[in-house]
């Protein structure tokens, strides 16, 4: 019984922001608990490296595109969901942080920022909820930030970005739940991505940042594991609308 409530097994995720990162490791998480994994990202040797480490325990899908265009979303949903036919799980883990000060952030870096952060995650759920409520209910899962709920420098547009996808998150829930489709979001301390290389090679930054955490340390990777399967799977079918702190304390000291 208790492993029903994490099985993953005849259940589809879309995985945008797969190719490294926050993205990839949810992807391989999602894969071991038995979900075939759709494998989206600009960099398709990337994600083919990705789908072989999988092959061993999972299957995956790779599908290069590129969503900066929000023209392309509808198209891009057809083809993920041409794979098995559906897509049960939406993990939007793409994004992207200039650290930029306030006085070099451009137009240009701004809506770039807003639109790959905050609005494709709305505009590719929405291509997909109908196909997720035909089949009695879907989960989506946001990637939120420690700047959802407090800022930091050269972050500004990155800030902004990830309090708006807090509030989505919640307005997806308040829209879809009663569909059947849970709308939740994890807001990560600094682990080591692409994003946070700046961080991670200022050493005295970042032993500053762990002593910040209730835990004493900053996250790995595989510290995500457990809540995106969690959030993907039938034991969280009574949680929608919430915002997840993997984080170490780094938020409640």
């Amino acid at each position: 019984m208790i492993d029903q409530l994490f099985s993953l097994n005849n259940k589809t995720a879309l995985i945008t922001g797969a190719s490294s990162g926050i993205g990839q490791q949810q992807a391989k998480a999602l894969a071991m608990a038995g979900a075939q994994v759709v494998l989206l990202g600009r960099r398709e040797s990337e994600l083919q490296a990705c789908a072989e480490s999988i092959a061993s325990f999972g299957t995956a899908h790779v599908l290069a595109a590129d969503l900066q265009n929000r023209e392309n979303i509808s198209d891009i949903a057809t083809q993920a969901q041409s794979f098995t036919g559906h897509i049960d799980i939406l993990v939007n883990a793409a994004g992207v942080n200039f650290r930029e000060p306030y006085g070099q952030i451009t137009p240009e870096s701004w809506d770039q920022t807003i639109n790959i952060n905050l609005s494709v995650p709305f505009f590719l759920a929405r291509e997909l909820v109908s196909g997720m409520e035909k089949r009695g209910g879907g989960r989506i899962i946001n990637i939120a930030s420690l700047q959802s709920e407090r800022a930091f420098a050269d972050s500004m547009p990155y800030g902004a970005s990830k309090g708006g996808v807090a509030q989505l998150t919640r307005a997806m829930a308040e829209a879809w739940s009663a569909k059947g489709i849970n709308s939740n979001a994890i807001a990560p301390g600094f682990f080591p991505t692409g994003l946070t290389a700046p961080v991670f090679e200022k050493p005295e930054l970042l032993n500053k940042l762990s002593s910040q955490t209730a835990i004493g340390r900053n996250g790995e990777l595989e510290d995500l594991d457990g809540v995106t399967v969690f959030l993907a799977a039938q034991a969280s079918a009574y949680i929608t609308g919430q915002i997840i702190y993997v984080d170490g304390g780094f938020t409640a000291k």
